[in-house]
């Protein structure tokens, strides 16, 4: 059995639908194996690089010949550099593709500092504070980390075959693991572990055929819930359990990590809630300042990070909510409304009897729900536009309670 490479180059006009694999189990000749080598041959995904012929009849020679037969008489327009590419060489194509992958993570990386230890990359991709401005180049360790163990899986078994030796085989495999425990510790250190969350089934498969079935199970742990959301959920020790060893066992890595993923959870919830979220940063830069500071006993930190925690998701509070203020939206109103639950009953009252199906995606819609607003708070004397605003976008933004 042979198993072939065909790159699209050129032909995409046959009516027969696309496939990706192409089984041959009959002799086929001429135009009949020309054409179905060219369902394969069309790239019409964004995620197909590659068409596959499994050619059960040896007809290897005879698709070349075919190939050459084809193209000098229906399609002679065509110069034979075009056609000539159709066919590649498998083990060379992916060993090409692998070596490739390689140098681009190497060269991505280079700039880490020599120890290229967990903290090091942290510092690199992750940097306390610094997180926004170094996103594309995390984005850019995710997708070259998922392009390299791709390319690794589809020659992992024929490694030798390839032409590389036994203990080039082996550095690579250790550079795969090495760069696929990187971008999950980025990953969390970043707060990005649920954003861009890429541990598909598939790629799980291939964590536990080709690298370690013990750090997917890992992974798995953090599949549904944010680090943040783990500690108020299962506490700070267990959670602490589940992280990787290169971090969880520096502590002030651990502590900038859950920073992190704090920091990132105020920036992305505070425009449902300005006041409240302003608040939590405030209560998170006093305790990094003690923790820098005073040294403060490991323990007492991870203490209050974890109280902090359960007020960033609401799980726990500072303020004393009327019984009558029992919704996230009619909470966010009250922290922004000088704790006025009068105002906000009526501004929620006049939000639900005026906003339509789907108001946020017509502008008559939205123009409705923003007068009612307006209207309400004049009533009580808020006229100050600014903040007429503000509890608009914080209405707009609490998707839901409204």
């Amino acid at each position: 059995m042979k198993l072939l490479i065909v790159v699209d180059k050129l032909l995409t006009g046959f009516d027969a639908p696309p496939a990706t694999y192409l089984y041959i189990d009959k002799s086929m000749k001429d135009h009949g194996l020309f054409q179905a080598i060219c369902r394969v041959n069309r790239l019409d995904g964004d995620d197909k690089d590659h068409g596959y012929i499994i050619d059960y009849k040896d007809l290897f020679k005879s698709l070349e010949k075919s190939v050459a037969d084809y193209t000098s008489e229906a399609l002679d327009g065509y110069d034979k550099g075009d056609v000539k590419g159709l066919l590649e060489d498998r083990m060379l194509a992916i060993k090409t593709k692998l070596d490739t992958n390689l140098e681009n993570i190497r060269t991505l990386c280079d700039p880490v500092k020599p120890k290229k230890g967990t903290q090091d990359y942290i510092d690199f991709f992750a940097p306390e504070n610094d997180l926004k401005d170094t996103a594309q180049r995390r984005i850019a360790l995710y997708k070259m980390t998922s392009s390299l163990l791709i390319a690794y899986s589809n020659l992992a078994n024929e490694m030798t075959v390839a032409g590389y030796s036994k203990k080039e085989a082996l550095k690579i495999k250790y550079e795969v693991t090495h760069y696929m425990n990187v971008r999950k510790e980025i990953k969390l250190a970043s707060g990005d572990y649920i954003d861009l969350k890429a541990y598909e089934p598939a790629m799980r498969h291939l964590l536990d055929t080709y690298i370690s079935a013990n750090e997917s199970e890992k992974i798995s742990a953090f599949d549904d819930l944010t680090l943040v959301e783990m500690i108020v959920k299962n506490g700070i020790n267990d959670t602490i359990k589940k992280i990787p060893k290169n971090i969880s066992k520096n502590q002030g890595t651990m502590a900038e990590t859950i920073e992190n993923n704090v920091r990132r959870l105020i920036t992305e919830e505070r425009p449902t809630n300005p006041k409240y979220y302003d608040n939590i940063s405030r209560l998170l830069k006093e305790l990094i300042a003690k923790r820098k500071k005073d040294g403060r006993k490991y323990a007492k930190y991870l203490e209050d990070i974890a109280e902090l925690c359960k007020k960033a998701t609401h799980q726990s509070s500072d303020t004393e909510y009327p019984d009558s203020i029992d919704s996230k939206g009619e909470r966010a109103l009250y922290d922004n409304l000088n704790s006025n639950d009068e105002i906000v009953l009526a501004v929620d009252k006049a939000i639900i009897t005026t906003k339509a199906d789907s108001w946020r995606g017509t502008k008559i819609k939205i123009r409705t729900v923003e007068f009612a607003i307006k209207k309400t708070l004049k009533k009580f004397n808020i006229i100050d536009n600014e903040k007429i605003n503000l509890i608009f976008d914080i209405v707009k933004e609490e998707k839901n309670g409204y």
